[in-house]
């Protein structure tokens, strides 16, 4: 009875649920939000990680080989995802995240860059969101109408969250909505408030700042009175707080760029991350602007 109990039990089909490999944290999080318990979530980049800099260990690319989707952001943001899929040697489906969205360019001595940041658009989020809900779909057809549940309720989320966010900054003149912040992370986020951001790094947190560019920026944070300063947290703070230094402002705060916040913290998931980056925003912005704030 027992030999024929052992052989019934390794007969039967495994119920094992799909493994979905996410490139960072942030993504990780909107697939585990739209899959919930149905599927099995790891992430490569995890909380306060840089993704520019990542360098994929051997256990990596050990996740792709038994991936069932491989979930990234894509417009050249994983520069290493393409290396990494090919050691793997993952055949399945890798979706890309921000198919559908329109990307912001911008040309630097003659060369057209394409801004990898599209998370920091609610509205982009929402194509993200779309995205998984098919992937995911495709994955695991009979519980298609549970991710696409989801996804409508995550939907509802970014634009109530939008709304809010609309309502508060329209006590914001747009003159005195500009930012310094560490690298150029936040230009979906500037497109779609009407922010000016600026910053001494390019798109890539790899890169060095020349003298030049961090003395222009000096001039511009005195001329133009910024008054919203931040660093990220992915990145090397020491740059930021010259500036700062330099031209007498304070910095107000992190903002959460590329990557989440460790678990239980204040911004461990996408939607508490916008939030706290937004609100984080709209405070540093309307620092000293009387016409933002309300009579007593």
């Amino acid at each position: 009875m027992r030999t024929f109990l052992l052989l019934l039990l390794f007969s039967l089909p495994s119920f094992a649920k799909p493994l979905v490999v996410t490139s960072f944290s942030i993504l990780g999080d909107m697939v585990h939000e739209i899959g919930q318990d149905k599927i099995d979530v790891k992430t490569l980049v995890g909380p306060n990680q840089d993704c520019h800099i990542f360098e994929p260990r051997p256990q990596d690319a050990k996740e792709l080989e038994r991936a069932d989707l491989v979930v990234v952001n894509g417009l050249g943001f994983e520069g290493w995802m393409d290396r990494l899929v090919d050691a793997s040697g993952f055949k399945g489906t890798v979706l890309v995240a921000t198919t559908g969205v329109r990307p912001l360019r911008s040309t630097l001595q003659g060369h057209t860059f394409i801004d990898p940041h599209a998370w920091h658009s609610l509205k982009n989020a929402a194509t993200y969101v779309d995205n998984i809900v098919n992937g995911l779909s495709t994955l695991m057809p009979g519980e298609a109408a549970f991710f696409k549940a989801q996804g409508k309720a995550y939907t509802q989320s970014l634009k109530a969250l939008e709304k809010d966010v609309s309502q508060k900054l329209a006590s914001i003149p747009v003159e005195k909505r500009k930012v310094m912040t560490g690298h150029a992370a936040f230009g979906y986020l500037g497109r779609e408030f009407d922010i000016a951001f600026y910053s001494p790094v390019g798109m890539s947190t790899e890169a060095e700042p020349s003298a030049k560019t961090v003395a222009s920026l000096i001039q511009k944070v005195r001329a133009e009175n910024i008054r919203a300063v931040f660093i990220e947290n992915i990145s090397n703070p020491r740059l930021i707080e010259q500036i700062a230094q330099e031209t007498g402002t304070h910095v107000g705060g992190v903002l959460y760029s590329d990557a989440l916040s460790p678990p239980g913290t204040e911004a461990d998931t996408y939607l508490k991350m916008m939030r706290f980056n937004l609100s984080s925003l709209i405070k540093g912005m309307g620092e000293g602007d009387t016409s933002s704030k309300q009579s007593p």
